[in-house]
């Protein structure tokens, strides 16, 4: 196993099976915030369905595409990132995120989709990198910003959460946008 510091007392690393416990009890100290716009806490409410997400990831990562990732603050659980879209033949994923209200605030979001981005650039060969959010989730929105993403579109009312239609805001960015950024 492997983690990436993102601070002096965080790391990021993959979330597996053998956390299903950690994820759960994250899920339940976040369930409302995290709720709000993320599905997982209603797909996670016992330790058999944290095993079950957690294991259908892990065979996804396996196939080359989803990977899930945990972000720990002081030892705990309190976030995480993920490519919720991989296609590595199409040089096409999606990065997305979630954290409770204990991990805010921090920027270990942004610090933790640089991760992944810098991989499915530098090291996958990826041509475009998105994000998908929801039209209200501003927080979201500004770690889009945050990450030099472009806003393309919105889907009208294309996500059903909680039986509320929700617009989906696009951004993206692609790989020679992202050179252009660095070199200046």
């Amino acid at each position: 196993m492997f983690a990436i510091d993102l601070s002096e007392d965080a790391q990021l690393f993959p979330l597996e099976v053998w956390h299903a416990e950690e994820f759960l009890a994250h899920m339940d100290r976040g369930r409302e915030f995290i709720g709000r716009f993320i599905g997982f806490p209603d797909r996670v409410t016992d330790l058999e369905s944290a095993r079950g997400l957690l294991r259908s990831n892990a065979e996804q990562s396996a196939a080359d595409g989803r990977r899930l990732y945990g972000i720990r603050a002081g030892g705990t659980l309190v976030g995480g990132v993920l490519f919720a879209n991989f296609d590595a033949a199409a040089g096409n994923c999606e990065v997305g995120c979630w954290m409770e209200p204990a991990g805010t605030g921090r920027g270990l979001v942004t610090q933790a989709c640089r991760v992944l981005i810098d991989w499915a650039f530098d090291t996958r060969g990826m041509h475009r990198v998105e994000w998908h959010v929801a039209g209200g989730n501003e927080k979201s929105i500004a770690v889009a910003r945050r990450l030099g993403l472009t806003r393309e579109g919105v889907l009208r009312q294309s996500h059903l959460h909680r039986g509320v239609r929700q617009d989906i805001e696009i951004w993206s960015l692609l790989a020679h946008e992202r050179a252009a950024a660095r070199a200046a």
